[in-house]
């Protein structure tokens, strides 16, 4: 028996890193899927596991450690099941672009709140600012005040044009950080800025959608200077929040949950009680429109069972 560390899954077998630096395949053995892990990935990149060496040279995981937290999603719009994307971590990079796609800040919200849920601290790293027009750029800066006012740390990057990446690099030291967002936001060619050694696939954009083509297959974690990890993941087009009570969606969005202790009721659902204080401060501007769509829109999903890929 060996402790390690998931560094690398396929999908079909895992990378295990040792802790005496060794790199061995492995597979998982059959009973993890009937432990009620309603998941299509019972094991995630980031895991501590234990595995178990045959003689005929094959290794299985026999074990998972237990898990500080991770990230979560819905695994298709009509599963019942959840995709976990990454595990243990100390950070998430989650890469936005204002265009070339566009990432809706339905996306944004939902990812938040999920990892709020999940307790994984996030900054948004808002890629591709070569590209952008005056609008563009206004709009990001909009963006950027914004979620730097609700407490979440952001960064302006051009990673092709490699600005803003040693700020970057400053924030990775000493932690596992996962990068996440849609296809064609950047996640390969910043990871290849940060890492050239990494190599990582860069894809087009299709002009046809604005939408990125997927150039990562599988999830896999690369060290980097300062004793830290990266974890590159394929890009989501979609991200359906996963068993979180209706009550519980207002406790992970900071503001809204701010505001919501003024609320005449205590189980407000701030969409038509009276007394609701975050409904006011939605129309007094101390909580923005876009947040609160984006609270709504959770819940409409989760009253409908599904959500809708586009986000």
């Amino acid at each position: 028996m060996e402790k390690g560390l998931v560094i690398k899954n396929t999908g079909s077998w895992y990378v295990v890193k040792t802790e005496d630096g060794k790199q061995i395949e492995c597979k998982i053995k059959g009973n993890f899927r009937l432990k009620g892990i309603r998941s299509t990935n019972p094991i995630a990149v980031g895991d501590r596991v234990q595995i178990a060496l045959n003689p005929e040279g094959t290794a299985f995981i026999t074990e998972i450690e237990d898990r500080k937290n991770y990230i979560i999603r819905r695994a298709s719009n009509l599963s019942k099941q959840s995709h976990i994307i990454a595990a243990n971590l100390d950070l998430c990079m989650l890469v936005v672009t204002v265009n070339y796609p566009e990432t809706s800040t339905i996306f944004i919200d939902r990812f938040l709140a999920s990892a709020e849920a999940y307790r994984v601290p996030v900054a948004l790293v808002f890629n591709k600012t070569d590209l952008y027009s005056e609008d563009e750029l206004c709009y990001l800066e909009g963006l950027i005040h914004l979620y730097t006012h609700i407490g979440y740390p952001c960064f302006r990057i051009s990673a092709l044009n490699n600005e803003g990446i040693n700020e970057i690099k400053e924030e990775l030291k000493g932690k596992i950080t996962l990068f996440s967002g849609h296809s064609g936001v950047g996640k390969s060619t910043l990871i290849n800025a940060i890492l050239p050694e990494a190599h990582l696939k860069t894809g087009e954009i299709s002009t046809a959608h604005n939408k990125g083509m997927h150039t990562t297959t599988f999830s896999e974690m690369f060290p980097v200077e300062g004793e830290g990890y990266i974890i590159d993941t394929p890009g989501i087009k979609g991200f359906g929040t996963f068993d979180m009570k209706d009550e519980e969606v207002s406790h992970y969005f900071k503001e809204i949950f701010e505001f919501s202790a003024h609320c005449k009721y205590g189980n407000c659902t701030h969409r038509h009680e009276p007394g609701c204080a975050v409904r006011e401060a939605v129309e007094n501007h101390y909580i923005s429109e876009s947040r609160y769509a984006s609270y709504l829109n959770i819940l409409e999903d989760r009253e409908e069972g599904k959500y809708r890929a586009a986000y």
